[in-house]
C-alpha cells in the first residue's frame, strides 16, 4: 500500500499519538478463533520501539484489531496479522495485506534484538519507514530480519495458541478459505 509522502504535519500526528497511547501500557492479549482458540499474551517493549507501541495499545484500545485475520502465515516463519483496512473477517480476503490505519505510517525503530521465535515484529513495504497496523509473530528463529524490521514485543504466553493458527500455502503465505481471526485484542498493563 503506499501512502502520500509525509507532511511536517507528520511529526506532530506522531507527538499525538504517543500522546494518545495508553501510558502505563506493557502488553495486550490476542484471542484467537479459528483453527486455533486460545489467547496469545504479548509484553511489549515500549523502551524499544515506543511509538510503534503507542500505535499498537492505541489501535487495540480503540477495538481496531478486533475481528482482523492472520492473512498471512508462513510454516516455520511467521504469521502476520492487522490489516486494520481490508484484513476484517468477512471483507475480501484478496485484499488482506494492503491496508493500515488512518494513522501515520512510522519511522522505523530498529534495535540489536534478535527475530527469535515469539518476537512481534512490524510489517511494512519496502520503505522501511512505512509501518503501520500490521504485525508479525515468528514460529522460529528469523535473523536474516535483524536489523531490518522493527521488533515490538514478545509472547510470554500462548506460543501453542501460535503453532495452531491456520497455515497459508504458497511462498507468500496467503491463508486460502476462512482465516484464523483476532477476535479480541485488549491493552494490558
Amino acid at each position: 500500500m503506499r501512502r502520500a509522502k509525509r507532511s511536517p504535519m507528520h511529526s506532530l500526528a506522531l507527538l499525538a499519538i504517543l500522546a494518545a497511547g495508553p501510558v502505563a501500557a506493557t502488553g495486550i492479549e490476542i484471542d484467537v478463533q479459528g483453527e486455533a482458540n486460545g489467547t496469545i499474551v504479548i509484553d511489549l517493549f515500549e523502551d524499544v520501539a515506543p511509538a510503534h507501541v503507542a500505535q499498537i495499545t492505541v489501535l487495540a484500545a480503540e477495538g481496531a484489531y478486533d475481528g482482523v485475520v492472520f492473512h498471512r502465515v508462513i510454516e516455520g516463519f511467521m504469521a502476520q496479522t492487522g490489516d486494520v483496512e481490508f484484513g476484517r473477517m468477512g471483507d475480501d480476503m484478496r485484499r488482506a495485506g494492503m491496508g493500515g490505519s488512518a494513522r501515520p505510517d512510522l519511522p522505523a525503530e530498529f534495535s540489536d534484538i534478535n527475530f527469535a521465535r515469539g518476537v512481534v515484529g512490524m510489517a511494512r513495504s519496502q520503505d522501511p519507514n512505512s509501518a503501520n497496523s500490521q504485525f508479525f509473530i515468528m514460529f522460529a528463529e528469523g535473523s536474516f530480519l535483524n536489523g531490518q524490521y522493527t521488533v515490538v514485543g514478545e509472547v510470554t504466553s500462548g506460543l501453542e495458541v501460535l503453532d495452531a493458527i491456520k497455515r497459508g500455502q504458497g511462498q507468500n503465505g496467503a491463508v486460502i478459505g476462512q482465516p484464523d481471526m483476532m477476535a479480541a485484542v485488549r491493552v494490558t498493563d
